[in-house]
């Protein structure tokens, strides 16, 4: 049975999907190796969380419609909600941790920054010296997930490790990560455009929340982030109609409806102003 997200469109994939190729495994946690060509061509999401570690690989990752290269000795994060799509080339080696929401959530804490960084972010690069105790983790991971009697605490524990050494190496990419840690604000703002963006599209609403005046959230924008609130909130809403318009089959006023405009011209004439082409364009292209 097709599982779909909260929207009722687009195609959610359960980790029960990917028990037929396990390596090892829990009911709420599963090792996976990449050998070889593969492809995801069908846009979709998963419900739980994945780290992939490419050894040696090539190829294109996309991620929330951006094409990321797949290169030697990378990590690749991928949250629950993320669209993605991959066409990976022969002699590419990787691994795979495919975990629960309710599991990762005992290590979350050891990915040291916002997860919007780590989403803006998925693809990051190794040293030698990182990749070598990544994949050290991995393999102890996947014995203990093949051990008789494995134990939850030693595989969250090893998920720990992992999820340190992938903040440190990330830290680096991270530009905006120094603005939110010193405007909590900000990162505030951020969070409330994810849960409210399709109800509410004016910097009011947000400023409210955060008990402050529009132009003093649009003035802290526009002095860290450099843009202004306003197009923060476009740009979240940008995102899930490229979602939408590359998973689904529903109509542009369909969509237009589910992100909360009042008609489909209006929509229509907000993606070209933000994407440069229309609805159907992005969607036929």
């Amino acid at each position: 049975m097709k599982i779909y997200d909260d929207t009722g469109y687009i195609p959610v994939l359960g980790l029960q999907e990917f028990r037929k190729g396990q390596l090892a495994g829990r009911e709420e946690f599963l090792f996976n190796e990449l050998h070889g060509e593969r492809h995801i061509d069908k846009p979709h999401k998963h419900d739980f969380f994945i780290i992939n570690l490419f050894e040696s690989a090539k190829g294109v990752h996309n991620i929330d419609f951006h094409d990321y290269p797949i290169g030697n000795k990378q990590i690749h994060v991928l949250f629950p909600g993320q669209v993605h799509t991959w066409s990976i080339k022969p002699d590419t080696t990787g691994y795979q941790l495919m975990i629960q929401q309710n599991f990762f959530e005992r290590f979350a804490s050891f990915f040291r920054f916002s997860f919007s960084n780590y989403m803006n972010h998925p693809v990051i690069p190794l040293t030698n010296d990182n990749f070598k105790l990544l994949k050290y983790e991995f393999d102890a991971i996947r014995d203990e997930l093949n051990s008789p009697n494995s134990v939850q605490e030693i595989i969250s524990a090893r998920a720990a490790v992992i999820a340190a050494i992938v903040s440190k190496e990330a830290e680096s990419l991270f530009t905006d990560l120094k603005v939110f840690q010193s405007n909590p604000r900000l990162a505030k703002f951020n969070m409330l455009i994810d849960k409210f963006y399709k109800q509410e599209k004016l910097v009011g609403f947000y400023a409210s929340k955060l008990h402050i005046s529009a132009n003093y959230l649009n003035i802290l924008c526009k002095s860290h982030l450099h843009v202004s609130a306003t197009k923060l909130i476009q740009q979240r809403v940008l995102l899930e109609a490229k979602r939408l318009l590359q998973t689904t089959d529903l109509s542009i006023k369909e969509i237009a409806f589910e992100l909360g405009f009042v008609d489909h011209a209006y929509f229509s004439n907000f993606f070209k102003a933000q994407a440069g082409i229309t609805p159907t364009q992005f969607r036929e292209g």
